[in-house]
C-alpha cells in the first residue's frame, strides 16, 4: 500500500526549514539560489550558494529569490523547493503533502504563488498556514481557547504581528521590515558613519557578534549595567574614499544607532495591533505578555526595548528560528487537529 508523504516547509526570506512527517526538522538552510547568467543554469543552492554570496564572478549571480516573505523570483524558488524537497526525502518525492507557512497579510496571488511553485517542485496537495498561528503552535501556546495570546514573528523578510484567540487572528498586521533590514540597516550606517564598504554577510555577522536593540538597564540595577564595557568588533571591508581594503574597530553603540529606524517601525506595528485590539484580549494580553518568534528575535535585548516601549512584558520563546517549522511539523503530524489553522 502507498503512503503519501507528509512535508512541512519554513520557506523563510532568510532560511528554509524542512520538516518530515514522523523524522522531525531534517533540514535548515539558506534561502539562497546561485544561478549562471549565460545559460540560467542553477549552480548551487542553500549553504554552498550563500557562501557565494559577494563572491561570485560577472557570469554567476548568487541572490535571495524570497524578498520580504513572498516569491521574487519564481522560477529559482520553484528550482530551490525542488532541491529541498529531493535533500529532505533522499531523492524519493513521490508527491507528497505539503503544509507550508505564509505571511499573514500575503494577497491571493501571492498565496497562489506559493501553491504553485510548490505543485511544480512535486507536491500533490499544498496547504497554507499563516506564520502567526504556526509560530503559536510551535511555541505551544494554547491558542484554541477563548483568550487572548499576542504573538510577534521576527523573521528575515517580515514581522509578523498578530492577537490570537479560538484558534484564529482576530487582529493581524505583516510589517515588511525583519531582520534583512537589520543587515541593510547596518550595511548603509557603516558606509555613510565610518566610510567602509561591507558586504552583506559581514552586515549580518556583526548584527550577531554586536547587535543590541537597548543598550543600558532602564531598571532599579542601571548603574551596574552601565559599569559594563561596551562590546566591539573588527570589521573588514573597503574604504569608500580610497577604494583600498580597510580594518576598523566599531563597537556596539554605533550598531544600536545604525538598528534604530528599523527597530522603531517593527515597534510601531506593535502598538498599531495593540491598538485594534478588544478590551478583554488586551486585558489578556497585560497578564501574558508578548510572544517573541523569528530568528531575528535572537538579537540581543529586542525583548526589553519592546517591553520598555510598550509597557507590556515581552519575552522570547525557546528556539525561536525553530517556532514556525515546528508549529508546522505538529500541523501535518494531526492535520485533523488544526483544519481550522490551515486553507
Amino acid at each position: 500500500m502507498f503512503f503519501k508523504r507528509k512535508i512541512g516547509l519554513d520557506l523563510g526570506t532568510a532560511n528554509t526549514l524542512v520538516y518530515v512527517a514522523g523524522e522531525g526538522i531534517v533540514l535548515h538552510e539558506p534561502t539562497v539560489v546561485a544561478y549562471s547568467l549565460e545559460d540560467q543554469r542553477i549552480v548551487a543552492i542553500g549553504e554552498e550558494a550563500k557562501e557565494m554570496l559577494g563572491r561570485t564572478p560577472g557570469t554567476i549571480v548568487a541572490s535571495r529569490p524570497m524578498k520580504e516573505g513572498v516569491i521574487a523570483d519564481y522560477r529559482t524558488t520553484s528550482a530551490m523547493i525542488t532541491y529541498f524537497f529531493k535533500k529532505a526525502l533522499k531523492g524519493r518525492v513521490f508527491w507528497p503533502q505539503v503544509v507550508i507557512s505564509i505571511p499573514g497579510g500575503a494577497s491571493q496571488v501571492e498565496k497562489r504563488a506559493v501553491v504553485s511553485a510548490c505543485k511544480q517542485a512535486g507536491a500533490s496537495d499544498v496547504y497554507l498556514i499563516e506564520e502567526p498561528l504556526a509560530a503559536a503552535i510551535g511555541a505551544k501556546i494554547p491558542i484554541s481557547q477563548a483568550s487572548g495570546h499576542m504573538i510577534v514573528n521576527i523573521g528575515g523578510g517580515t514581522t509578523e504581528v498578530a492577537i490570537i484567540s479560538l484558534g484564529q487572528l482576530v487582529v493581524n498586521k505583516t510589517i515588511r521590515v525583519a531582520g534583512t533590514k537589520f543587515d541593510e540597516a547596518i550595511l548603509n550606517h557603516m558606509r555613510k558613519k565610518h566610510n567602509l564598504i561591507i558586504g552583506e554577510p559581514t552586515a549580518e555577522n556583526i548584527k550577531i557578534k554586536i547587535g543590541n536593540a537597548l543598550l543600558g538597564d532602564y531598571s532599579a540595577a542601571s548603574a551596574e549595567a552601565t559599569a559594563v564595557e561596551e562590546k566591539t568588533m573588527e570589521i573588514k571591508g573597503r574604504d569608500f574614499q580610497s577604494g583600498l581594503p580597510k580594518i576598523l574597530i566599531v563597537g556596539e553603540k554605533s550598531i544600536n544607532e545604525a538598528l534604530q529606524k528599523p527597530l522603531k517601525q517593527i515597534l510601531e506595528g506593535i502598538k498599531s495591533v495593540l491598538s485594534q485590539t478588544p478590551p478583554e484580549l488586551a486585558a489578556d494580553i497585560v497578564d501574558k505578555g508578548i510572544v517573541l518568534t523569528g530568528g531575528s528575535a535572537l538579537l540581543t535585548n529586542i525583548e526589553r526595548y519592546i517591553t520598555y516601549y510598550t509597557g507590556v512584558a515581552s519575552f522570547v520563546v525557546e528556539d525561536p528560528l525553530f517556532a514556525v517549522i515546528r508549529g508546522v511539523g505538529m500541523t501535518i503530524e494531526s492535520l485533523d487537529s488544526f483544519k481550522e489553522a490551515i486553507r
